[in-house]
């Protein structure tokens, strides 16, 4: 089989000797782009550094060494991103820019981007930006959080950070980022046509149409194909180039001289004005996707050819001789003198450590390298009235916005409405619109803000309107938010609380999309805290402990907020108030992963959370009647449950009855009967009773399939072998 890196490698130092370079696609020279003839050279150093670093990969991966091939040949244009853009403008970058990051690199004395990068090839423990977990650009020193991204998923985030420029500025926030800085998000021209990508974009647009800030350059780079999928021609110029409030630059990408002169033009109206840009640079791709893309099944040779001959290297070698400053020697000696210098780099490398230990590679999930500390509690006016959840959770909310001058709420509809249930009622008009307002109708979005506007400083707090509306944005949880600290050593954080109103019961409104009871989803993702409270007075402590984690640990918190208890006040009787609480006195929480206990029992226990709690309340009762007693385990914390304490509250109890509100397959209830079977010694007689495996009806039915009190004082029963 031909080796296309080895064709490419050979033909630049052959085609600079013989003079035979390409012609110009522009004609933007040093003089029009104002460079000096030893900042194109530097430029031109990088360019090579990064072709090198790619094909040294290649040669360690035939090696078994490396495992990482998605190179950055024909990208090497976005090493001007690196010079033009300031080290305090923070990036978002695609997965082809080596050269990008060994540029910026060179804007920090002692930066060492060639050992960094090679480190992540083969994995290496030494790797300062993963640890060798996954290959990435990244680095916290150089203000470029890590992308694993293939995708255009961290587009959103990028926009969320550009917004919270302003929004920082406007509050008098201590930020990451200073006040004049600019966000920088880079990405293919495949990726382009992603929903992410394209709800980034309109997002952007969305704020600036409203004339708030949104100093933000996306650069596309395009090189007209993903994969094996050619982009249609003219296909992106089409789409933004005349789209209202988005400036668009166009861009050479094999001439460095073009690229610079047209960066600095983005720079300046993003940064001058506030506004975004869309750079669309046209550049090439050469070796295929990855190492493993063989461009012959979908590409003629003739073709692989002609493209081969567009590297930007021969066009930067071509200016470069053009405009007289160093000559075809010079030009094959630098090219050789790096090879040299990247070959020794991927020796070294080879002998340094790797993890391979379990306990090694999950050390750094929810890693924080830099923690902080929450101000002081703020006293609170004693008040014995009795409120139900909704209202307790928006004194907990007032309480996070009155102790943490970064903390935001927003979601749809959450500002001058107060949310479609009132939770966040009175707090827009107390706080006002910079701390709590309204987002658009994209949850990808909304997520995305979070995760932007939490790696600026702030403590963001958004609202998912229901729980159904999640699941097409998770990736943004899973793949963005609960990824960054384990793919930075805790570096970067994103620490924030997405509140969910969710789960079932809500007497027939709504049907599926406003009852939906899967919380599986968050409990996949490793990291995350899942907080389900029952109660109003449970729900007050439990944010304020879910404030301090995401505060002082970058900790990424799910708050699923039981729809169905929202207004509930009564238990058993009319008018009990049963389920009404008093708003607990400042301080007091309850600590992540601490279970709460109601009742004695040496006969029976019943472990359950969120709304089983209320009908297991209410099942107790009925079975006190029979002679019955009962103690309930509330769970509170799906994520983590810490087996210890749950196994300790359960004790010697002979009969164990699991209720779980949600679908039974990939529920709690079967994490909760493996780990007893697993852990105890002699586990008790065990049941469950949980959710069918089938969405939640509309009207009469929407109680079908679900819990009830009298299910689970059947269930109990026939544990217990009673009639």
């Amino acid at each position: 089989m031909y080796n296309r890196a080895e064709a490419v490698d050979k033909n630049f130092g052959k085609a600079v000797k013989e003079g035979r370079l390409p012609p110009p696609r522009s004609s933007t020279g040093l003089a029009e782009a104002g460079l000096s003839a030893a900042e194109f050279m530097d430029l031109f150093e990088t360019q090579m550094m990064s072709r090198q670093m790619d094909l040294r990969a290649r040669i360690l991966r035939a090696q078994n060494e490396c495992f990482y091939t998605i190179g950055s040949s024909g990208h090497e244009g976005n090493a001007v991103w690196g010079k033009v853009f300031r080290l305090t403008d923070m990036a978002f970058v695609h997965y082809r820019s080596c050269a990008f990051m060994v540029q910026r690199a060179k804007q920090l004395e002692g930066s060492t981007p060639l050992y960094d990068t090679m480190l992540s090839y083969v994995a290496s423990s030494d790797d300062p930006i993963a640890g060798g977990r996954h290959k990435v650009f990244g680095s916290y020193p150089l203000m470029v959080p890590p992308q694993t991204s293939t995708i255009a998923s961290h587009l959103p985030k990028a926009m969320g950070a550009a917004m919270s420029i302003g929004r920082a500025r406007d509050l008098k926030i201590e930020s990451v980022m200073p006040y004049d800085a600019i966000v920088i998000c880079s990405f293919g021209d495949a990726s382009i046509n992603h929903s992410t990508a394209a709800g980034a974009v309109n997002s952007a647009l969305w704020v600036t149409h409203q004339n708030l800030p949104m100093p933000l350059v996306f650069i596309c780079e395009d090189n007209g194909i993903g994969i094996s999928v050619p982009t249609p021609q003219g296909w992106l110029e089409s789409q933004y180039s005349s789209r209202p409030g988005l400036h668009y630059i166009k861009a050479d990408g094999l001439n460095l001289c073009d690229t610079v002169l047209r960066a600095r033009e983005a720079e300046q109206h993003a940064r001058v004005r506030r506004k975004p840009v869309f750079l669309h640079t046209k550049m090439v791709r050469l070796l295929g996707h990855a190492g493993s893309d063989v461009e012959t099944s979908y590409s003629t040779l003739a073709k692989i050819e002609a493209t081969e001959f567009d590297d930007p290297l021969l066009h930067s070698a071509r200016i470069a001789l053009e405009h007289g400053i160093t000559t075809q020697g010079e030009i094959v000696e630098m090219y050789k003198s790096i090879e040299t210098r990247v070959a020794a780099i991927g020796e070294y490398v080879k002998t340094r450590p790797k993890y391979l230990t379990r306990e090694e590679v999950r050390g750094s999930l929810t890693a924080c390298a830099f923690p902080k500390q929450s101000p002081a509690v703020k006293p609170l006016p004693a008040s014995s009235e009795r409120l139900h959840l909704a209202k307790l959770i928006n004194l907990g909310l007032a309480e996070i916005l009155e102790r943490y001058p970064s903390a935001v709420i927003f979601g749809e509809d959450v500002a001058q409405k107060g949310g479609v249930y009132n939770v966040t009622e009175g707090l827009f008009k107390k706080y006002g619109a910079r701390r709590v307002f309204n987002s658009l109708l994209d949850e990808q979005t909304i997520l995305g803000t979070a995760l932007g506007f939490a790696q600026n400083g702030f403590l963001p707090i958004p609202e998912i309107q229901f729980l159904a509306y999640v699941h097409n944005a998770e990736d943004q949880l899973r793949g963005e938010a609960a990824t960054l600290a384990f793919f930075s050593q805790g570096q970067f954080t994103n620490g924030m609380i997405v509140r969910i109103a969710g789960l079932p019961y809500q007497k027939g409104f709504g049907g599926h999309f406003h009852n939906d009871n899967s919380l599986a989803v968050f409990r996949d993702i490793p990291g995350v805290i899942v907080a389900v409270p029952s109660n109003g007075e449970d729900a007050v402590k439990m944010l304020r402990a879910c404030a301090e984690e995401a505060w002082e640990r970058g900790r990424v918190v799910v708050f699923v907020e039981p729809i169905a208890l929202y207004m509930t006040r009564d238990l058993d009787e009319p008018k009990d108030n049963a389920w009404t609480f008093v708003h607990p006195p400042a301080g007091e929480k309850i600590a992540i992963g601490q279970i709460g206990v109601w009742g004695e029992s040496d006969e029976l226990t019943i472990v359950t959370y969120g709304n089983g709690v209320y009908y297991s309340r209410q099942a107790a009762g009925e079975l006190l009647k029979k002679g019955v007693k009962v103690k309930i385990i509330d769970l509170r914390w799906i994520a983590p449950i810490h087996p210890e304490p749950l196994l300790a509250a359960i004790g010697n109890c002979p009969n164990v009855l699991i209720v779980d509100e949600c679908r039974k397959t990939g529920s709690v209830s079967e994490w909760i009967g493996s780990m007893m079977l697993e852990k105890m010694p002699r586990p008790p007689r065990m049941r469950i009773v949980a959710a069918d495996d089938c969405f939640i009806a509309l009207g009469k039915a929407y109680a079908a399939g679900l819990p009830s009190k009298e299910e689970i004082v059947g269930a109990a029963l026939a544990l217990l072998e009673r009639p």
